[in-house]
Formats: C-alpha cells, structure tokens, sequence
C-alpha cells in the first residue's frame, strides 16, 4: 500500500508543481511536439522560442507534421488560465494515412473502425450486397507504413442469385434548421419508394434504396454529410438535397462525381445556371416562376411602373434580377429599388417617400412582419397601394404575435389587407390519375396518415410534400427509361459508378424529356431543369385568402375569377396621376391689349395719311415727310406685332405655332428697323452737319434725301439679313416649359402639371445676344446724338428736337422692357403684359411727338397751302419770312452781346494791370524820370495812342442791318467810354 502511494506521489508530484508553477506565472509551459511533426508559435521567433519557457495566456500553438503525416487528434492547443493546454488529455500524433480507395467498394459495404482518416491502426470491414459475392479478404489493417495490409476485395455477381439488384439514392431532408421540410418530404419520398418498388412495370429488376440524413438546412453540416455519401459504399446513383443552399452546394460538386443531383424543395434562381450546375433537376419550381405570373398581372391592370423591396439573401436577389429582365422586355418601370439585412424601417420610408404604388416584397415570413409593421406606421397601404407577396407564408402569419414589433394584430390586419400573392401550384387541383395511380386528395389522405395524424400547418415541408413524392416517381420513370438504351450497349445500372459518364448522360437525357402526370400537377422540366408548373393567384379579403385565377406560364393563359376586390373599388394608379395642363395667356388681358393696339393702329394710320396728304407743305417738307412715314409705317408693324405676342396654343394647333413665331418676330424686327431706323437718322444727319468745323458744314449744307433713305435701307438690310441667317440656320420652334406638379384641392390621386408653350430655337440666346447687342448699340448712339443735337435749329430738319424726345423714351422703354421680360419669361401674363404694353407705350409716344405737333400747327395757324400755292400768296408768305428771320436776329443779337460783355470785363481787367505796371516803373526809375524832364517836356494835349472797337454799321453782321436799331444806344455808350479813357492797345 505504502508502495502504490509512493508511486503516485512520484508521478503525479511534477505535474502539481508544473501547475502551481505555471499558475504563478500566468501562462502556460511550453510542451513537446508529437513524433515525426513540430510545433508552429505564432508570432515568434526561432531565438525567441529557444529563450521562452511560458507563453501568455490564451496563446495558441498549432501541431505540424512532416512529409505525408497528417495529424490525428488535436491539431490546435490553447493555453488556458489555470496554466494548461486545450485537450491535454488527447494525445496528438503524426501518422501515415493509407489510400482512401480502399475505403468504397462497388456492389459492397465498408465499415469504418474507429470513425476518421484512414490512418495507423484503421481496420476496413468489407461485406457484399445481395446478389454478389465478396473475393478477397474480408477485412484489412493500415500500417506504420501507410499501406493496406491486404489486397482490396471484389464484389462480383452471383449467377444464381434471382432477387432485384439494388439501386441506392442518397438523399438529405432536413428535419430541423430554417427549413424543417424533411418532416413531411421524407415520408411522401417514402411512400413513393414503396409504391414504385411493388410495380412490376417499372424498373422489374432493380429496387430502389433511400440513404437519408438531416442536413439541418445547413450547408456546413451538408459538406460533411456528403462526404459520408460519396466515400461510404454503398455507391449512389443519384442524390437528392432539399434547401436550396445544400442544393448549391451538392449539384456544385456532383458533376465532379459523375451524379445526377435531382431536388424537391430548392427555389433559388441560382440553380437554373446550366453552366455551374449541369446535372441538377428539381420539382420545385424556381422562385423566379413568380415572375411571369406578376408581370401578366401588371399588364392585366395596365401598370407600367413598379416598386421592389428585397431582403439581402441570394435567392431574393436572384429572383429580383430575372423580375427586371421581364418587366423591361413588357416595358415596365422599376422606379424604385430598396433593400434590407435585418430592419426595413428605412427601406420603407423610402417607398413612401419616392411614391411607390405597385411594390413587390421578396422576404422570408418573419421579415414579412417587420415589413408590414413599417407599412402601417407610414401609411403605405390602403386604396392607393398595392403588395405583391409571395404565396408560401402561413395564412395566419400577420396574426402570429411577434416580439421583433410592436404593432398589434388590428394592425397588422389593417395593412396587409387587399395584397396579391402568388404561389406555385404544389398540389393538383383536378381530381386526375396520374403515373402513381393517385389523386391529389387520395396521396394528402395516405400522407397524413404516415404522419400520423399531425397537425398539417405544424409540420415541416407539408405543402412540398407532393414535390418530393412527384421527385421519387420522376427518377424511377427516368431510370427505367434508360434500362433498354443500356443493356443495348451491354450494360445495366448497376454498373453505374462514379467514373462512367455514358450511364449518366442516358440518364439526364431520360430526365429531360420526362412528362407526366403528378400528384402536384404535370411534370415537366425547362432547358434550365426546373420545374414548369401553374401558378396560384390570392388576394387578401376581409382578414382570409380568396383564389382569384391561375396562371400555366408554359402557355401563357390566366384563369380569373372575377372575384378581386379593391378598397378604391378599382385597381389603383401606378403612381399618382400627372395631368398636363396647358398655361394661357389670359383672355381678358389679351382683349385689353388689343384694344390698345388696335386704336395705336388706327392713330398710326391717321398720321400717315395726314403726313402724305400735306407732304407739299413747306413746315411738312422741312420734316422729311418721307422719313415720317417710314416711322408710322413702322410703329404700326410694331403694334401689329402684339396679336402674334398674344396668341398661343389656345387659338391656333400646335403645327401652326411656329408660323405665328415667325410673325412675332419679323414684324416686330421690321417695325423697330423702320421706325427707330428712320428716326436715328434724322438724328444723325443734323449731328453730322452742325457739330463739325465750319470749312465742313458749308459742304454739308445742302441735304441730300436719298441719303437718308440710303441710311434706313442698310439699317433695314442688316435686320431682314440678320432674321433670315437665323431663321435658315436656326429656325424657331415650339418648347414647352414644365413647372412644379400641384395638388388639386380635391382629394384626388392626381397631380397638375403647369406646361407653357414657347417660341425657341437651338441657341436661343446666342441669336438674342446678337439682336440685343445691335439694337442696343443702336439705342445708346441715338441718345448720344439726340442730347448733343438738342440746342441745334435747322430748317431742313425742323423736327429733330422731337425726334430726339422719342428716341429717349423708345430707348428707355426697350432697354429696361428686353431684360424684365426674359426675367418674366415664365409668367405668361406678366411678360406679355410688359412687353406689349412697352410696345404700345413706345408708338403712341413716338406718333404723338412725331405728328400731333404738325397737326396742331397746321390746324391753328392754318398752314395748309401747298409750296405753289404759297407762291400765289406772297404777302402771307412774305410776312411768315420776316417773322422768322426776325426771331433769328433776335437769337443772333443775344448771343452778340454776351461776347460784347465778355471782351468789356477783359479790357477793364487788362487796364487795370496796366496802371499797376505804370505805378511801379515810375517808383523803380525817378532819376530818369527827371533827366527826361530836363530835356524835353511833353506836349499835354497829346493823347496816348488808343484803341476802340468799331461799333458802326459796316463792321455789325449781316444780320444787324435788317435790326430795328436795337443796340444804338450801346453802341454810343461804348464809344464814348472808350474814347474818353484813351485806353492803349493791348487787345488783340
């Protein structure tokens, strides 16, 4: 006893000081690696782990092996706190790995002793199946060696065996996880197995086998399951995943392995890729079935825009893509795309916000809940929405209390009500026979007493519970298609294996022409090996699903009842309603203007005839008539040019409007070339004559009239030049200017688009630019010229004065009015009432200067007579001569004295210099002064030499003779004054 104490203490006495040393320090030793492998330190050195005793807490090392070792047992070490390592208690070793083809056996079993890689130690137990015979060794050891101690058996046939050869499907139904659809898919699978096994037309000398396990619907579970299927015997000569992420996972793999992977429950869009996926077949249709189903539905009710919202996972995704695709080949508008992981909050608030009215939701049923909750809080449901859902959701599923929201079931009731759902048709709706001898309603009562007797809506997978069973009748008829085009080569299918490529091609040939008739309706599979079936279309009424049609996508024809139902008692708008509605200009307004115009017209007519009917009188000819009538002709165009302002789409078809644009714009350029025209010459030629030097104004004296009709004519030329390069170039065309939508008042789901109708071109304001920049150098020289001609008096152009008055105000209003209405462009009233009204102020202005004078002259002093008639009447004319010359002398004898005046204040002020000089001489030199007196005295009624102007008759102007002596008495004022002074002569 004493002994046996001794040795335990002696054993485990460094272990406890290992520990209490190492949890003193607060790591971990460093221990030893296995044999023939090391050990790999993160993060360290070759000198750092020769110098390291303890590695830190939580510090991981990893087990390497040399050459083809592989380790057995713990590969990864973690230092704990208590100062020990992960699994000490494991042992970990490098050992040889034996071949792995030992481990399958064709026609045979394999068991595995213990479970892993076949390493040192594994021992292989090898057993036939029925109708074959094993030759060889029954068992076999792997050794330090890494090799097979015995030679791999044969399973070869056995002559006298009469029993079926089996024929073995290894298939995954997941019992629980995400999807638990294997709860009912495994029985129905079952209960087709049974039922194809006891017929003796279809595949008489095979029996087929189901190999199963629960993938969980997880794909890393599925990974290591179908390991087990494909390197445990026996072989399979098809496999059959359910969801649709084991599904990629499985087809993704199994042409490596030759297999045909056939699927009940796999909806992805993703499966239908030919390319990745090139043996996969699956009864359940792809989810992108939905799609055409919805796309007949939105051109049934004339939508041709759409809102989608997605939950971020892979077949959502996928399905959204293929629904883009088709509605843009229907030419319909996916106006809005949103997306979410976990909240769809705000998601939803961007439908709301975008105006979506036609959404297509694609989430899983508790993401569902979420969604609709969001719905109700922004209010998107009701008359003016609607959803699309998919089909597959509980029908109770908004009822279901739910502690991710907070929105209770009335209101949960409340949103969803009125949604359309779509869903494939898993169970035929016909009471038909098909290849399996059952109806739809006899296969669910057959099924439900396999389950038995369990809730339906509690079980897993009962809806695809007909997919499944179709699935297992599918494969059978397939398989037994290809046992004739087999044994015609000499083989049968149990030859198959993972290496022979022509068995699984007859096969996939045999699946791709399948059609039959299903407890889920005819089967029959696309170039892409998806399911083609019809489509069940719902709505949502009154709280419980109603049918409302069918929809066979393989044909293209919808069955509906009639019996939808809308809250709006109509389908809704697919967005809200744009009602274009054309601005006019307002009628009122536009009679108004025209009255104006029209009786500037009529005035502008008046004064044109009166200028031609009296263009023989002298006071009307030293007005340049023909100039006048230019300007009136001119100012009327200008006025006429207000109709063609004021007339829009309300009075003329809108192939019409570009004539009244042309009209717009030539008479109103014509009418301000010749009435701004005529005027600015007038204005030019007398600053030409009258504010040049003298030698220049005696050969200007004489007018020349064609000159100034040469003077409007260029004037005139470059304008119609100018609008026909323009117009030829660039020729005016209608545009419409949308504003901001508006609301009615009513509550209508409509909105009012204001549209205003313009003339325009392509470069609009380059060709404006150019008018405007001519014209209002035009504009700007006249009033130049018209303020420094404004003191010149002119018989042969007694108007000018006049016309220098209107040109101020045309200039004025035109340079003020060009900008205001391009500003004003938008509001169609206030333009037209600037501009036609500037217009108007323009013309009445420049007709009354222009004209109304004369008229009161000619109607007040009575100059009417002709220039012949004025010479039969030389006294009336004599008379009107001396008057006006007597008025010019009068001008003429003012402006003479002011310069009389003028050369007066200079005398004085030059005299007055002079006795200053004289002063100061007469201080500086009195010797001299004094000497002269001595010798010569002079004479003191000499008078100095003076000098004074000349105010006698001979040296006055012309102009003074004809005077009525109006200056004599200054005229001896200042004779006297300056012969008195005997001023010298210092002026000159």
């Amino acid at each position: 006893m004493e002994q046996l104490l001794f040795l335990v203490i002696f054993y485990l006495l460094p272990t406890l000081v290992s520990s209490i040393h190492n949890s003193t320090t607060g790591g971990c030793a460093i221990i030893r690696p296995p044999r023939d492998g090391g050990i790999r330190y993160r993060g360290l050195t070759q000198e750092q782990i020769r110098s390291v005793q303890i590695l830190p807490v939580d510090y991981e090392i990893e087990y390497i092996c040399r050459g083809s070792r592989i380790i057995v047992g713990p590969k990864v070490r973690k230092c704990l706190p208590d100062g020990t390592w992960t699994d000490i208690n494991q042992l970990s070793r490098c050992l040889m790995m034996c071949p792995r083809s030992w481990m399958s056996l064709e026609n045979g079993r394999v068991s595995l002793q213990p479970p892993g890689p076949p390493v040192e130690g594994t021992v292989l137990h090898y057993s036939c199946h029925a109708g074959f015979l094993l030759e060889g060794f029954n068992i076999s050891h792997c050794t330090k060696l890494g090799k097979w101690d015995s030679p791999k058996p044969l399973c070869v046939y056995d002559s006298n065996y009469t029993g079926k050869k089996k024929l073995y499907i290894g298939a995954l139904f997941p019992m629980s996880g995400g999807w638990p659809g294997g709860q009912a898919c495994l029985p129905a699978a079952q209960m087709a197995l049974d039922l194809v096994n006891n017929r003796s037309d279809i595949l008489p000398d095979y029996e087929l086998e189901l190999i199963h396990y629960d993938s969980m619907c997880d794909p890393g579970e599925a990974t290591k399951l179908l390991y087990d299927l494909l390197y445990t015997e026996p072989i399979k000569i098809v496999l059959m995943p359910g969801c649709s992420s084991v599904s990629t996972l499985v087809a993704e793999a199994a042409r490596m392995w030759n297999l045909i992977v056939f699927s009940y429950g796999s909806s992805s869009p993703a499966l239908s890729n030919r390319q990745r996926f090139p043996t996969f077949f699956r009864t359940h249709p792809s989810a992108t079935l939905h799609n055409p189903t919805r796309v007949r539905l939105f051109q049934k009710w004339e939508w041709t825009k759409i809102a989608t919202i997605q939950q971020t996972t892979e077949v959502f995704t996928s399905t959204l893509d293929d629904l883009e695709e088709r509605v843009k080949e229907a030419n319909i508008e996916i106006s809005v795309r949103q997306s979410f992981l976990t909240d769809p909050a705000v998601a939803v608030k961007n439908l709301k916000r975008q105006d979506a009215r036609i959404i297509v939701g694609l989430f899983y049923e508790t993401e569902a809940r979420k969604v609709f909750c969001e719905v109700f809080k922004e209010k998107l449901y009701g008359k003016k929405y609607v959803w699309f859902l998919i089909g597959w959701y509980a029908d109770n599923w908004f009822k279901i209390k739910d502690p991710a929201i907070n929105c209770t079931v009335e209101n949960m009731t409340e949103a969803v009500e009125g949604h359309i759902t779509t869903e494939i048709v898993m169970l035929n709706p016909e009471t038909v026979r098909g290849a399996s001898n059952l109806t739809s309603q006899e296969f669910i009562a057959q099924l439900m007493s396999r389950l038995g007797g369990k809730n339906p809506e509690e079980t897993g997978g009962f809806q695809e519970a007909p997919l499944a069973y179709d699935a297992v009748w599918a494969l059978a008829l397939a398989l037994n298609k290809t046992v004739a085009p087999l044994r015609a080569k000499g083989w049968g299918l149990e030859d198959f294996n993972y290496n022979n490529k022509e068995i699984t091609a007859e096969i996939y040939r045999a699946l791709n022409t399948s059609s039959f008739e299903g407890v889920s309706g005819h089967v029959v599979f696309d170039a892409q090996g998806s399911r083609m079936a019809w489509t069940l279309i719902e709505q949502l009424q009154g709280g419980s699903y109603k049918k409302i049609g069918y929809y066979d996508s393989t044909k293209g024809n919808l069955s509906w009842y009639g019996n939808d139902k809308w809250i709006g008692l109509s389908p809704p708008a697919d967005q809200t309603k744009v009602i274009k509605e054309f601005r006019y200009l307002s009628q009122k307004l536009f009679v108004s203007v025209s009255v104006f115009a029209g009786l500037g017209i009529l005035l502008g007519i008046v004064c044109l005839s009166f200028n031609i009917y009296n263009s023989s009188v002298r006071y009307i000819q030293n007005s340049q008539p023909y100039l006048n009538n230019m300007t009136a002709v001119g100012c009327v165009l200008a006025l006429a040019a207000v109709f063609p302002l004021g007339i829009d789409g309300l009075h003329v078809r809108r192939s019409q409007f570009p004539v009244v644009c042309q009209f717009r714009l030539w008479l109103l350029g014509l009418g301000f070339s010749l009435a701004y025209g005529s005027m600015f010459t007038k204005i030019w030629w007398v600053h030409t004559v009258f504010t040049k030097k003298d030698e220049k104004k005696e050969k200007r004296k004489h007018l020349e009239p064609w000159k100034l009709y040469a003077t409007v004519a260029v004037l005139l030329a470059i304008d119609v030049l100018s609008l026909l390069i323009w117009q030829i170039m660039d020729p005016l065309h209608i545009t419409v200017e949308q504003f901001t939508k508006e609301a009615p008042k009513e509550d209508l789901d409509v909105l009012i688009q204001p549209l205003l109708e313009h003339c325009s071109s392509k470069k609009m304001n380059t060709w404006l630019g150019v008018v405007y920049g001519y014209k209002g150098l035009l504009l700007l020289l006249g009033i130049f010229l018209a303020y420094e001609t404004k003191s010149i008096s002119t018989e042969k152009i007694n108007d000018h004065r006049a016309v220098g008055m209107a040109i101020y105000n045309v200039a004025v209003l035109c340079m003020i009015t060009a900008p205001v209405t391009m500003i004003l462009s938008s509001q169609q009233d206030a333009s037209f009432a600037f501009a036609s009204l500037a217009i108007i102020f323009s013309v009445y202005i420049t007709l009354v200067v222009l004209f109304v004078p004369k008229i009161r002259r000619l109607i007040t002093r009575g100059e009417w007579q002709s220039e012949q008639q004025d010479t039969l009447k030389t006294g009336s004319s004599t008379n009107n001569n001396d008057e006006e010359k007597s008025r010019q002398l009068e001008r003429e004898n003012r402006e003479l004295q002011k310069i009389i005046q003028e050369k007066e204040e200079r005398v004085t002020e030059l005299r007055s210099q002079l006795a200053e000089r004289q002063a100061l001489r007469s201080r500086r030199r009195p010797s001299v002064q004094n000497q002269n007196q001595n010798h010569s005295v002079p004479s003191p009624q000499a008078d100095p030499p003076s000098y004074c102007p000349t105010t006698d008759k001979q040296s006055m102007p012309p102009s003074f003779s004809n005077s009525s002596n109006l200056y004599q008495g200054e005229s001896k004022l200042s004779r006297n004054n300056c012969h008195n002074s005997r001023l010298p002569l210092l002026y000159k």
